[in-house]
């Protein structure tokens, strides 16, 4: 599958790709052996036990770590060179809700390292705008983080992460402390994101997962990609280790354009 929205999309054939990839931690091997592709305008969730190395693969992805042996390319370029055409959006738990950031300032942070001044633009401005009226949020420029709902919050941290206008998006755990209602409208917003950029979101709620987005990644020190159909008990207990339960929508799926490496 390919989803050709920008004249960069032609200088890579995949958004992401994995070229036997080792990662380890104090000596310990993390990641072994990763050979994936992504698809241009996949939309995808990564799912695996805690300490399997979904939170070390979007690093890597990042360029916030770099991979013991092995080759990262990201949108035809190095992770790091990559990193100002990606969004990311962190789970919103890691802030410190006693400090008093406006929703705008959590935004506007999305631009940095974007002025050699270090000083917000004009343009800096009008992108947050324009990305807080994307996710519906126009009206709440000057509240503190604080104060709003979870699902405001979640929005918030997607705005911040459309301030650049990204090709490709990274979420984690976007669906955490909010209501099914919610979480209902959360994955409406993604999936029309989806039609112009990649995404790859972790997730631990594979009954979600399994009715919005087209491929799994599991990751549990190697990695593979399924079609969401393909998923079944044998694949989970794989995985995770033991039975989950996982409610299917199948007629979501398309085996178009997934990996099975």
């Amino acid at each position: 599958m390919s989803i050709k929205t920008t004249k960069d999309l032609a200088s890579s054939e995949h958004a992401v790709t994995f070229n036997n990839v080792y990662f380890s931690y104090n000596k310990k091997c993390v990641l072994e052996n990763v050979n994936v592709k992504i698809n241009h305008g996949e939309f995808a969730s990564v799912v695996g036990p805690n300490g399997g190395g979904k939170t070390t693969l979007l690093r890597l992805i990042l360029g916030l770590s770099k991979p013991d042996s092995g080759e990262i390319k990201v949108l035809g370029n190095t992770p790091g060179k990559a990193r100002l055409r990606i969004g990311y959006m962190p789970q919103y738990t890691h802030f410190d809700m006693q400090f008093p950031v406006t929703v705008l300032d959590i935004v506007l942070m999305g631009r940095l390292g974007r002025s050699l001044g270090g000083r917000y633009t004009k343009q800096d401005v009008e992108a947050a705008m324009s990305s807080l009226e994307e996710v519906g949020l126009t009206a709440l420029p000057d509240a503190l983080f604080r104060e709003l709902s979870g699902g405001q919050k979640q929005r918030v941290l997607i705005a911040r992460s459309l301030c650049v206008m990204p090709e490709l998006l990274l979420l984690d755990e976007p669906t955490a402390n909010i209501d099914p209602e919610v979480e209902e409208t959360l994955f409406s917003l993604l999936q029309r994101l989806n039609k112009r950029m990649t995404i790859l979101l972790v997730s631990h709620d594979l009954g979600v997962v399994s009715k919005v987005v087209r491929s799994v990644i599991c990751v549990n020190r190697c990695v593979v990609i399924h079609p969401t159909s393909d998923m079944n008990g044998t694949i989970i207990k794989e995985v995770y280790g033991h039975d989950l339960c996982l409610i299917r929508h199948d007629h979501r799926c398309s085996e178009i354009g997934h990996q099975h490496d």
